[in-house]
Parts: structure tokens; C-alpha cells; sequence
């Protein structure tokens, strides 16, 4: 994930499928380390279950690291553009309020993959899942606060 200035390009000429897995990413604004703060997040965690609440999308796995996040996820109503735009703005919102801040929470676009339908899904949720520890910032996945996965 480089902080190129073409990142939110990455979706021209790209759809997306109702009824499809997909892996998405966001960085924050240069790379900066915002969710070391537990409760900011919570924030992040807060706005995917809301995501799956209205119908959007349903949650298979996730992990929010300090400075982005990966979600696994399989696509409901609407496509990933509204998806992704709704989540991250209203995680903006949310962190500048906490924050006292006015200032740019991600990078712009995000990164996103299509899963195959034969692709394992759960290889896929345990390389997103075990991110703190190729991280280095826990020695057990069990130990990170902020990870889920359906299969537990």
C-alpha cells in the first residue's frame, strides 16, 4: 500500500457485484497512526457494523491496524464506491469530533479485491486476522483489540 497520489484511481473503469466477497483496505492520511487510540478504533469497528445493519454489506472478517484497516466483506445493496465513501466519512466525522480536530483522517480511495467464489474465504479472513502479529505488535492474535472474524 504506497501513498501514491493515483490511489483514488484505482476504481476507474471498475464495478461492482451484489452477492460478491471482497477485500477491502483504507489508509489513513499519511499513514499517520490514529487508532493506537482503542476508542478512535472503535470508531472504525463501529461504522462496519452499521454497514451490515442497514443491509449493505455483511462483515466476514476485519482488523483495524494503527494507521488502516482490511475488511472482508460480502457486498449487499448498493456498491463499494457508496460503501466505502459512507464508512469513511462518517469515521472522519467521528475522529475529528473526538479529536477536536478539523483535518484529513484517510488517504483518498481505497483498495479493494474480488474473491473468487472458490477462493478460501478463510485463508483469506486469517491473513487479515493475523496482521498485528507479521506487525509485530502482539505475539498472539487473541492479544489485538481490534480484529473479528464470523467463524467464532
Amino acid at each position: 500500500m504506497s501513498n501514491t497520489p493515483k490511489a483514488h484511481r484505482l476504481r476507474t473503469g471498475r464495478h461492482s457485484e451484489s452477492g460478491r466477497i471482497y477485500l477491502l483496505t483504507a489508509v489513513t492520511h499519511e499513514r499517520r497512526p490514529l487508532f493506537e487510540d482503542l476508542y478512535v478504533g472503535r470508531l472504525v469497528v463501529n461504522e462496519f457494523r452499521r454497514a451490515q445493519e442497514a443491509g449493505s454489506a455483511t462483515s466476514i472478517a476485519w482488523v483495524v491496524m494503527p494507521d488502516h484497516f482490511h475488511w472482508l466483506v460480502e457486498l449487499h445493496n448498493g456498491d463499494l464506491p457508496k460503501l466505502m465513501q459512507a464508512a469513511k466519512a462518517r469515521c472522519a466525522r467521528l475522529i475529528n469530533q473526538r479529536r477536536g480536530q478539523c483535518a484529513p483522517v484517510w488517504q483518498k480511495g481505497y483498495f479493494d479485491r474480488a474473491l473468487r467464489h472458490e477462493e478460501d474465504l478463510k485463508n483469506a479472513a486469517r491473513y487479515i486476522i493475523a496482521n498485528p502479529l507479521r506487525a509485530g505488535l502482539v505475539d498472539h492474535v487473541g492479544d489485538y483489540p481490534l480484529w473479528d472474524v464470523i467463524w467464532l
